[in-house]
């Protein structure tokens, strides 16, 4: 008896964990129908009714036009990643402040101006030239995501409050137009296609971090060029050729005294003091050079005087 009632409830018992498993089914299907529908929305023009919403996430649907959100004036945070845009232009939404258009298929920046704005993410786009950032009208960005575009150059971004920059897969080639940014602390431009360091100035005052790995920098005396960055203090350089050369870590302490660290090693008092002795090494030698070039150009003035004298004492009365 004992043993048919055991058996009973093991029966009982592993026809409710069916019942369970069959149900936690349809909840996962319910869901990934929800999902499905949620990701198939092409028009958000109900939105427009509620006109004090502050927080809007329309992400992973199929949305072309953004216009229904003119109304919400009160809105403080929007993400639509991963929808059908083409433009991120908006009518100005004036408590705005923080807004991703991430993996879109944005061409421009053009049409972002909203006064509150602090941080926009405009990564994963097909963006090729920045453009229409108007400083007056955005004035408290900070922070701007570009990373993962098509773009060529760093012209366009003359942002004076901006502090983060990031710009990387890209396939910029030139470092032009930041002399605006003297608030700026943070570069990135990993993985594009720099060469060369030119365009870098001190008007870039309170930059801190830059991050180059993955160029083509193949020169390792193109990082005299940062010598203009006075609070540069962190360094990426791995994955470029110049990485390779031998001593790569000290001779770029010996151009860039202040740096702290380099790559992902900060540097030890040692090197800080043997990279000192190889500075002042190559000064002394310089002076040398100097004088010695200055002996030269002495020793041939000589010679030239002597020369001059010579030929007027042979010159007939």
């Amino acid at each position: 008896m004992r043993i048919l009632k055991m058996i009973t409830m093991l029966k009982k018992r592993k026809k409710r964990l069916e019942i369970k498993g069959k149900k936690r089914e349809k909840g996962k299907r319910r869901k990934q129908q929800k999902r499905r529908k949620k990701r198939e929305l092409t028009d958000i023009t109900l939105i427009q009714s509620f006109i004090h919403l502050r927080y809007v996430d329309l992400s992973d649907n199929l949305l072309r036009d953004l216009s229904p959100l003119a109304g919400l004036t009160h809105l403080l945070w929007l993400k639509v990643d991963g929808n059908q845009l083409t433009s991120a232009s908006m009518e100005e939404l004036p408590y705005l402040q923080i807004a991703s258009f991430a993996s879109n298929h944005l061409k421009d920046t053009t049409g972002i101006n909203h006064p509150r704005l602090t941080s926009i993410n405009l990564k994963g786009n097909e963006i090729e030239i920045i453009s229409g950032l108007d400083p007056a009208k955005l004035s408290n960005l900070y922070s701007l995501e570009l990373r993962n575009n098509s773009l060529k150059s760093t012209a366009g971004i003359c942002l004076p409050k901006l502090k983060n920059l990031y710009l990387a897969q890209n396939s910029i080639t030139q470092i032009e137009g930041l002399e605006d940014l003297g608030q700026l602390t943070t570069i990135h431009l990993r993985d594009n296609q720099l060469e060369t360091l030119d365009g870098f100035s001190e008007s870039l005052k309170s930059l801190q971090y830059l991050n180059l790995r993955g160029n083509a920098i193949d020169q390792l005396q193109e990082v005299t060029k940062l010598q203009v960055l006075p609070m540069l203090r962190a360094l990426v350089l791995l994955d470029n050729p110049c990485s390779d050369e031998g001593d790569y870590r000290m001779e770029v302490l010996v151009m860039l005294p202040r740096l702290e660290r380099l790559d992902k090693d900060f540097y030890e008092e040692e090197e800080r003091a043997e990279a000192e002795e190889i500075r002042q090494r190559r000064r002394e030698e310089e002076l040398e050079l100097e004088r010695e070039r200055e002996r030269e150009k002495e020793l041939e003035l000589e010679q030239e005087q002597e020369m001059e004298d010579a030929t007027l004492e042979e010159a007939p009365e």
